[in-house]
């Protein structure tokens, strides 16, 4: 610039990005972000990049990585001002699907896209991202808060998230170990997870249901029942694979619901045969299936109908595994078995 800006000239602020708000906004999560690094953890946050040492690592290690969001779980969020939660929901989408190939969950950076930073509502998100690291036992590196106005409305936002595990190449797990007679050991989900609010929130808008009316059947309004956020197991099964149970593969139960992603985890030629009637639904699908008169095949495929992960293992280890799992206070339950196609 050549001179003063004129007074009345069009400034940033202006034009709707607060960077003033955004440096407030990270100061406010900095001691949170902070509370998920180890000394493996170079540096702090707001730098281009985050770093973690990786000297000393076994030489057959393999890195793995995973992307995801939180989709439209999130207007559910902004609907009813709640923002604390959603961030756990992004932390599980993402190391829960390291954890299924045997990866132990390393670092995370989110993506947070507002329409205008409000420092206290970006410190809420963040530190549901930073909680739910603390749960999966991995770092929170940093990430991007990135205001678009005129591209959102100015309270709409949209968060994602990238991470990276570690392997050993020797333990890692999926379809090719699985074989006839393994067994299907399910781990309870915490209600509906981040998977199918397209189809929840349209049946129970079809219904007349608002977020803020109290249901009997849940012992909760339907908005809480709709953010109960996503179980982290990652940390829990990690420990399970170091504890020397000989898991053969995971399934993550997300898009597709059961049918549409234990297919992934068996191999050709084999098939995963569910006993749909060996563990109870919670009220939630119930209510949603009633909601939006939801056919029940349909209901498999949107949402994991109290099933969140699967594991695939030997006969042999179930014992082990249900004991292990439930001191950790997931009672895990068999669901079926895999059998030849």
């Amino acid at each position: 610039m050549t001179g003063a800006e004129a007074p009345d000239g069009l400034t940033y602020a202006a034009a709707g990005v607060d960077t003033e708000a955004a440096e407030l906004a990270l100061s406010k999560v900095k001691a949170m972000v902070e509370g998920t690094h180890s000394a493996r953890v170079l540096g702090g946050i707001g730098g281009f990049a985050g770093l973690w040492d990786a000297s000393g690592l076994p030489g057959e290690s393999v890195l793995a990585a995973s992307a995801d969001g939180v989709g439209t779980k999130l207007l559910v969020a902004q609907a009813m001002d709640k923002h604390d939660t959603v961030g756990i929901d992004l932390v599980a989408m993402v190391v829960d699907d390291l954890v299924v190939v045997g990866a132990r969950p390393l670092f995370l950076l989110d993506y947070l896209a507002v329409g205008r930073v409000v420092p206290e509502r970006v410190a809420e998100i963040i530190g549901g991202v930073a909680r739910g690291c603390q749960l999966a036992g991995c770092a929170l590196l940093g990430g991007e808060t990135a205001e678009h106005p005129g591209a959102m409305e100015p309270d709409a936002y949209d968060l994602a998230g990238f991470g990276v595990g570690l392997a050993e190449k020797n333990r890692l797990l999926g379809p090719e170990r699985v074989k006839a007679g393994d067994i299907l050991l399910g781990l309870p989900s915490s209600g509906l997870h981040s998977n199918g609010y397209s189809l929840v929130r349209r049946a129970l808008a079809g219904a007349g249901i608002r977020y803020e009316k109290y249901l009997d059947e849940l012992c909760m309004t339907a908005g809480e029942a709709l953010l109960a956020p996503t179980r982290v197991y990652a940390a829990d099964l990690v420990a399970l694979l170091d504890f020397g149970v000989d898991v053969h593969a995971m399934c993550h139960v997300t898009g597709g619901g059961l049918p549409g992603n234990i297919v992934r985890s068996v191999p050709p030629g084999l098939v995963a045969r569910i006993d749909w009637s060996a563990w109870s639904r919670p009220p939630i699908f119930e209510v949603v299936r009633t909601a939006g008169r939801v056919g029940d095949t349909e209901l498999a495929h949107a949402l994991n109908l109290g099933i969140g992960m699967v594991l695939l293992l030997p006969a042999a280890e179930v014992d082990r595994a249900v004991e292990f799992l439930g001191g950790r206070g997931l009672d895990a339950v068999v669901i079926g078995e895999v059998a030849p196609a």
